[in-house]
C-alpha cells in the first residue's frame, strides 16, 4: 500500500492530457514502443476523429519500485460526470493547464471537484516548448487561483517529454499512498463499466478495505489492455468481471449519483422492428455513461421511441453516433430542448436557469458583454482572473445558450473566450409553441417550444432551413410554421390562417411536358400544360410527404 499511488489528469478540453499520458506509458515502459500510438488511451474511433477524450480510461504503471494508477479524464464540460466518478478512486491530480490559452473555464469546474473531494492538487504547466507559450502569466493566474509559491509549479511539454520525468517524481512525492485495511470486510467503489457479451457487466473498481480474490468471476488491471491477476489489494485499481447480464438490474444497484440532464430530444428508430434493440442499446450505453437518462415515449407520426436527458449538445451529438456505429442503428432524432415544466391547470410555465461563467482576455470585454446583453439574463459580477485575463458571471436563461451561444463567444473572442455553466432554478417564463406543418400536415418532431419574444424569427429560421433541406416533390409543397398553446394536449390537426407566422414554399419538380410538340397553334401546348396542372394538384392532395431521416439530423446541425 506504501508504494501506490493513485492519480487523475484534469484540465480544459485540447490542453494534452491524451499526450501527456502517452509519454507517461513511454518513460514507465507500460507499452512497448513498437506498440505506442497517439492518444493511446483514447480507445474510440471518435475520440481519435474528434480529438477529444470522451471516456475516462484507467491503466496501471510501475516505475521505481512504485505502482502508479492513473486515470485519464475528459475535458469537455458535457463530461464532467465522467471527471467526477473518476476522481472519487484517487488520492491525487495533476491539474494541466495550456502555456498558450492559460485557465480556462473546464479548468475551474474540474478543479473545484477535486478540492471538494479534498485531493493533493499538483498544478503543471503544458505547451512549453510552443513559441507562443506565455508561462509567466499562466504561473500568474495559478498562483492567484491556487494561492501557491511558484516553485510549486511544474514546467513541461508534453509532447517532447521535457520535465515529464520531474512530475513523475512529484506525484509519488505529493500524492498520499491509499489507507484502508486489507483484513477488513471486502469494500470497493465501482466508477465505471462496460458490457461484455460473454462476460457480461465489467465494472472499473477501486478496493477501498479487505483483499478481492479471484474466485467465479475474472478480476484483473489495465496495462492499459485488461490483464487477469489473482487479487487485488487495498488502494488498487482495477476491474472486476460481474457475470450480471440484467442490465437494468445492475444499474439499480450500483447507485450511482445521476446529474441533472440539460438538455434533452427524441430518439425514435426508422424501422419501427428496432425498438427492442434501441432499448438494449440505450442500457447497454448507460453502463458506460451514467449521465445517459431515458424513458419510453410515443408519438403517433413517430411510433415508440425515448425522450433522453444528455448534459449538453455535444453528450447528445455523441451518444446518437455511438448508437450508430456500436448497434448499427438507423435513428430519427427530434430537436433538442431544454426541460420546461408546464402546469397546465394553474397555466404556469418554468424554464431552468444557470450560472454562466466565461473567462475572457481583457480587450475582448467590450464584445463579451455585447453578446451577453443579447440574451434573457441578469449580470452578477467581474473578478481578475489575472491582469489581463477576467471571470464574468451571469444568470441566464439556459435555452438562450444551448445551441450556438458556445460558438458566437468563441467567435466574438478570437477563440479565446472559455465558458462552463452549472443550475440554479427554474423561473416563470412566457412560452408558445412552434408547430410544423409540411404539406398541410403536422410533423410533431419538429414542434418547439420557445419563448414568445423569439417565435417569429425562430419560426422564420426553421421555414428557410426545412425549405433548403427537404427534398422536392412533383408539386409545390408548402411549409407553415403555427403558434400553438403549450397549455394544451398535443392534437393533429390543420393550421389555422390566423396562427402562422412564418411560411416558405418549395418548388414543384417540373417536366417539359412541351418538348415533344414542334410547332402548331398554342392551345395545343396550353392543354398540355393545364392538364399537367391539373394532375399536380391531385397528386398533392391525395400524397403525404415523407421527410427522410437525414433530414432531422442536418436540421439539427444547422440550429
Amino acid at each position: 500500500m506504501k508504494n501506490i499511488r493513485n492519480f487523475a489528469i484534469i484540465s480544459h478540453i485540447d490542453h494534452g492530457k491524451s499526450t501527456l499520458a502517452d509519454r507517461l506509458l513511454e518513460i514507465t515502459n507500460t507499452v512497448p514502443k513498437e506498440k505506442m500510438r497517439d492518444q493511446l488511451l483514447d480507445q474510440m474511433d471518435l475520440e481519435r476523429e474528434k480529438g477529444i477524450t470522451i471516456k475516462l480510461q484507467p491503466v496501471r504503471m510501475e516505475y521505481k519500485g512504485y505502482v502508479l494508477n492513473l486515470i485519464d479524464t475528459p475535458g469537455h464540460i458535457d463530461f464532467c460526470s465522467e471527471v467526477e466518478r473518476s476522481l472519487k478512486a484517487v488520492e491525487g491530480v495533476v491539474l494541466l493547464v495550456d502555456a498558450t490559452k492559460g485557465i480556462q473555464a473546464q479548468t475551474l469546474t474540474n478543479l473545484y471537484l477535486a478540492q471538494k473531494q479534498n485531493l493533493v492538487v499538483i498544478p503543471v504547466i503544458n505547451k512549453i516548448d510552443l513559441p507562443n507559450a506565455c508561462i509567466e502569466k499562466v504561473e500568474e493566474e495559478l498562483i492567484n487561483l491556487l494561492k501557491i509559491e511558484k516553485n510549486r509549479i511544474i514546467k513541461i511539454s508534453a509532447k517532447t517529454g521535457q520535465n515529464v520525468e520531474k512530475l513523475l517524481e512529484e506525484i509519488i512525492k505529493s500524492v498520499p499512498p491509499p489507507k484502508g485495511n486489507p483484513k477488513a470486510p471486502l469494500k470497493i467503489l465501482i466508477f465505471d463499466s462496460f458490457y461484455d457479451p460473454f462476460k457480461g457487466v465489467i465494472a472499473y473498481i477501486r478496493v477501498l478495505e479487505g483483499t478481492l480474490r479471484k474466485e467465479k468471476n475474472e478480476i484483473g488491471v489495465f496495462k492499459p489492455q485488461m490483464v487477469p491477476v489473482s487479487e487485488l489489494g487495498v488502494g488498487e485499481v482495477g476491474y472486476l468481471a460481474t457475470g450480471q447480464k440484467n442490465l437494468e438490474e445492475y444499474l439499480k444497484s450500483v447507485g450511482w449519483k445521476i446529474p441533472q440532464s440539460m438538455v434533452f430530444a427524441s430518439l425514435y428508430p426508422t424501422n419501427e422492428a428496432d425498438f427492442s434493440l434501441l432499448k438494449e442499446a440505450l442500457n447497454r450505453l448507460k453502463l458506460n455513461d451514467p449521465a445517459l437518462y431515458f424513458e419510453e415515449e410515443s408519438l403517433p407520426a413517430l411510433g415508440r421511441g425515448f425522450r433522453c436527458g444528455f448534459l449538453g449538445t455535444l453528450h447528445l451529438e455523441i451518444v446518437v453516433e455511438r448508437l450508430k456505429r456500436e448497434y448499427q442503428l438507423d435513428l430519427l432524432v427530434t430537436t433538442p430542448q431544454v426541460n420546461y415544466q408546464i402546469n397546465r391547470k394553474d397555466r404556469i410555465a418554468k424554464e431552468p436557469w444557470v450560472e454562466l461563467k466565461i473567462i475572457t482576455p481583457q480587450n475582448y470585454l467590450g464584445k463579451v458583454m455585447e453578446l451577453l446583453k443579447q440574451l434573457r439574463g441578469e449580470y452578477k459580477k467581474t473578478d481578475y482572473l489575472s491582469k489581463d485575463r477576467l471571470i464574468i458571471e451571469y444568470n441566464v436563461a439556459l435555452a438562450d445558450i444551448l445551441i450556438n451561444f458556445y460558438d458566437r463567444l468563441k467567435s466574438v473572442s478570437s477563440g479565446y473566450a472559455s465558458m462552463i455553466y452549472t443550475p440554479i432554478e427554474s423561473r416563470k417564463a412566457d412560452l408558445v409553441k412552434l408547430e410544423v406543418f409540411v404539406a398541410g400536415q403536422q410533423v410533431s418532431a419538429l414542434s418547439q417550444i420557445v419563448p414568445r419574444e423569439y417565435a417569429q424569427k425562430k419560426a422564420r429560421k426553421l421555414a428557410v432551413s426545412l425549405k433548403e433541406l427537404i427534398p422536392r416533390q412533383n408539386f409545390a409543397v408548402p411549409i407553415q410554421i403555427a403558434l400553438g398553446d403549450i397549455f394544451q394536449e398535443q392534437k393533429t390537426h390543420k393550421p389555422s390562417k390566423s396562427r402562422i407566422i412564418a411560411r416558405e414554399t418549395i418548388p414543384a419538380l417540373r417536366k417539359d411536358v412541351l418538348a415533344p410538340l414542334y410547332g402548331g397553334d398554342y392551345t395545343r401546348k396550353k392543354k398540355l400544360l393545364q392538364k399537367q396542372r391539373k394532375g399536380k394538384k391531385k397528386l398533392a392532395a391525395r400524397t403525404k410527404v415523407n421527410i427522410p431521416n437525414d433530414v432531422f439530423i442536418k436540421l439539427l446541425r444547422k440550429q
